[in-house]
C-alpha cells in the first residue's frame, strides 16, 4: 500500500479465523489524515470483524493496529464505532446522549454537558437538547450519534453503514452533510458500505474486500477534484461504478 507522511491508522497484515473458518487473510489497509476511506465488500466478506479489530473488541490471529504509529492491537476505547442503528438511550435526553461518552470518562457532569452542547449548532441539533430520542426525526437521531461518536474520539470515525435506514431524500442530505462537518472538525472517517453510489460520492479511496480471498483485492482513489453532478464527473462515476461492480462479483 501507498506510504503517506499523513498517516493515522494502519493496518499490518491482519488476519483472523473463527474456528476453522478463515475470515481475513492478510489485511492491510491505511487511513491518512482527513480521508474518508470506505471498505466495500459483500455479506460476508469481513467488513466487520475487521471494524472489531480496530475497534479493539477482537484481537487478530495475526497482524497489527497501528494509531498514529502506536500499537493499539486488540486495545478498545482508542478509535470511536458506530453502528447501523443510532443506538440512542431512550430515556435519555438528546443532551445526555451525546454527552455520554464523557460522562464514561469521568468528566464533570456539568462540563461534559458545557461541551456536548457547544457542538448542537454546528452539528444542526440546536432545539433538541432537552428531547428524548422518540422526538426527533431519523436524521436527527443519527447526527446526535455521530456527534456522540465524534465526543468518543476526535480521530478516528469507524461507521458501519450509518445512513443505511434512512431514506432516499434524509440519506442523501446527510451525505453532504457529513462531507461538511467532516472537512470542518478535521474527522478522519472508516466507512463501511454495501452501496457503490455512497461510497463513490463521498470517498477519497475505497478498498474492495473479498471474501474468496479475505483480503483487500484492490484499492481506488477518487479524483475529488472533479465536479461530481458534471456531465465527465458523472461518466466518471458511471465508469467507476462499473469496475467496482465487477470486482464485487
Amino acid at each position: 500500500m501507498t506510504s503517506s507522511p499523513n498517516k493515522l491508522l494502519d493496518l499490518e497484515s491482519i488476519s483472523k479465523t473463527f474456528g476453522s473458518h478463515p475470515v481475513l487473510d492478510q489485511v492491510s489497509l491505511h487511513l491518512d489524515q482527513g480521508e474518508l476511506v470506505s471498505l466495500l465488500g459483500v455479506s460476508g466478506s469481513g467488513k466487520t470483524t475487521l471494524f472489531n479489530i480496530i475497534a479493539g473488541l477482537l484481537k487478530p490471529d495475526q497482524g497489527q493496529v497501528l494509531l498514529e504509529g502506536k500499537d493499539i492491537t486488540g486495545q478498545a476505547g482508542q478509535v470511536a464505532y458506530m453502528l447501523q442503528k443510532d443506538l440512542l438511550l431512550p430515556h435519555l435526553k438528546i443532551l445526555d446522549n451525546v454527552a455520554l461518552p464523557l460522562f464514561l470518562k469521568k468528566v464533570p457532569k456539568d462540563q461534559a454537558r458545557k461541551r456536548a452542547q457547544s457542538y448542537f449548532q454546528q452539528f444542526g441539533l440546536a432545539g433538541t437538547e432537552s428531547l428524548y430520542p422518540s422526538e426527533i426525526s431519523g436524521g436527527m437521531a443519527q447526527r446526535a450519534a455521530l456527534l456522540r461518536t465524534y465526543l468518543f474520539s476526535s480521530k478516528i470515525a469507524l461507521l458501519d453503514e450509518p445512513f443505511s435506514k434512512l431514506d432516499a431524500i434524509t440519506k442523501a442530505k446527510m451525505h453532504d452533510w457529513y462531507l461538511k462537518i467532516m472537512e470542518e472538525i478535521q474527522l478522519t472517517t472508516l466507512f463501511i458500505s454495501h452501496d457503490i453510489d455512497e461510497a463513490i460520492h463521498l470517498s477519497h479511496r475505497i478498498y474492495i474486500l473479498s471474501p474468496k480471498t479475505r483480503s483487500i483485492i484492490k484499492e481506488y482513489k477518487l479524483d475529488r477534484t472533479l465536479d461530481f453532478q458534471s456531465q465527465e464527473g458523472l461518466l466518471y462515476q458511471m465508469d467507476l461504478k462499473k469496475q467496482i461492480t465487477r470486482d464485487l462479483e
